[in-house]
């Protein structure tokens, strides 16, 4: 994850326009901004691709064909998301694309959460993980829905809990990784 977060300090900073805490992160890939091609391709498209690599082998290494699906597909969501909102018009086909392919990768994401938090065949600590970072993905999309904090917050704070997730959900894929080899 950290070519999305090199990717959008870099493009946030090469971006005039862009603000950190007032723009979604989707504004660098707008139809027409300079640059969007890259971000795009960097920031959702490789990044989409490689949290698709580790949910397929997440799912691998848990023996949870299920999770692995699930997880590839937010990952695939994600880079999906490279189709760039077009600002002149919401109802472009890119623009319902760039909204179906976040809302369809996290519905997926959601899903191989729930799936992780109800499998009694997975150690307790990966199971309470995974619901308690389901449960603050609801919590954030709930308070963005009532207006509690804007969109874009919402957007980053969202972005935080699927990282920090896919990070501490790595390291004991890593150790599992490291005692087959």
């Amino acid at each position: 994850m950290s070519i999305f977060t090199i990717s959008l300090l870099v493009f946030g900073l090469l971006h005039s326009d862009f603000n950190f805490l007032t723009d979604y992160i989707s504004k660098l890939g707008y139809k027409g901004t300079p640059l969007a091609i890259w971000w795009n391709s960097l920031g959702f498209g490789l990044t989409g691709l490689l949290l698709a690599v580790f949910g397929y082998f997440y799912g691998k290494i848990l023996n949870d064909k299920l999770v692995g699906i699930l997880l590839s597909l937010f990952g695939i969501g994600f880079a999906f998301t490279a189709f760039p909102f077009d600002l002149t018009d919401e109802t472009a086909t890119v623009s319902k694309a760039h909204i179906a392919a976040i809302t369809l990768g996290l519905a997926a994401w959601l899903f191989g959460l729930a799936r992780l938090g109800s499998n009694k065949k997975l150690d307790s600590h990966i199971r309470k993980r995974g619901n308690a970072a389901a449960a603050v993905l609801a919590i954030l999309m709930c308070g963005s829905a009532i207006e509690l904090w804007a969109e874009p917050i919402a957007e980053r704070l969202i972005f935080a809990v699927v990282f920090s997730w896919i990070t501490l959900a790595a390291f004991p894929l890593f150790q599992t990784a490291n005692k087959r080899l």
